[in-house]
């Protein structure tokens, strides 16, 4: 909805432009495209945003849980 309602702006006020609307687009998308990528990067530096390459094969819920999530589909326990 959001380039939708920049774009119909023009259509109902005489005095606005396609071209002031479609700055207006690329000014948001730099500004929200920067601003996602700050936060981002500053989760990576303190705390990381992936797991373990040991648990992700064993599975997330395994190491968050202590216990699997589905343990009728887990080939190895029984």
């Amino acid at each position: 909805m959001g380039i939708w309602g920049l774009l119909a702006v023009p259509l109902n006020n005489a005095d606005a432009t396609f071209g002031a609307q479609l700055l207006g687009i690329v000014s948001i998308f730099g500004w929200v495209f920067l601003a996602s990528l700050v936060v981002w990067l500053i989760l990576k530096a303190v705390m990381g945003i992936r797991v373990s390459e040991e648990e992700e094969y064993e599975g997330v819920d395994l190491a968050e849980c202590g216990m699997e999530a589905y343990p009728e589909f887990s080939g190895g326990k029984k």
